[in-house]
């Protein structure tokens, strides 16, 4: 069965994106990098054929881009959103990923999905202790999988994988690091400049 790969991204809106990172380099280049990056992303994951693409939009994003079918996220907390996406994807597999993540590839996907063969949730670890990436094989298994996670922290992938039943068996990805912040911003832009 094929799986489903939601993309979870906001409205491309100065002021309204990236407002950590917009702290250290103004907004309107945190926008920039936003709207830059989710596109790349679409562009890079949204035809793959290994996967049918959604995208998991705030309201105000309803129609950007036009060319994927979308949901709106909606739930009181990140942990909610995130929650009420993974259920309303079709049957199967079905994995999430963050918009503001330049390192993710269709490969690092694909073997995010493989893992789910085996494991009954996958995570993509982040450099900042949260994760990037996150899937699940059964619908069930979101029931309190993200209760009391500290997000934002170094301690919400832990928190997340310590929510996981009992005799419930996870699998991880490459580590990669979302530009949320100047430092990461910083790493990035030096990253891409020795290629």
């Amino acid at each position: 069965m094929r799986g489903t790969l939601i993309i979870f991204a906001r409205a491309p809106r100065l002021g309204g994106v990236k407002r950590r990172l917009a702290a250290g380099i103004g907004a309107r280049a945190a926008l920039r990098f936003q709207r830059i990056n989710t596109e790349i992303l679409i562009r890079r994951l949204g035809r793959d054929p290994r996967w049918r693409t959604m995208l998991a939009v705030t309201p105000e994003a309803w129609r950007w881009p036009a060319h994927l079918p979308r949901m709106t996220q909606w739930g009181h907390d990140l942990g909610a959103r995130m929650a009420n996406a993974l259920r309303a994807a079709p049957p199967g597999p079905t994995i999430l990923v963050g918009s503001d993540i330049p390192g993710i590839t269709g490969d690092i996907v694909a073997r995010a999905f493989h893992a789910l063969g085996a494991a009954d949730a996958v995570f993509g670890p982040a450099r900042d202790g949260g994760y990037w990436l996150v899937g699940v094989r059964d619908r069930g298994l979101l029931r309190g999988l993200f209760s009391d996670v500290r997000w934002s922290s170094e301690h919400a992938l832990a928190d997340t994988i310590a929510n996981l039943p009992a005799g419930r068996r996870h699998a991880l990805v490459h580590m990669l690091e979302d530009v949320d912040d100047i430092e990461s911003w910083r790493r990035w832009r030096e990253a891409i400049s020795h290629r």
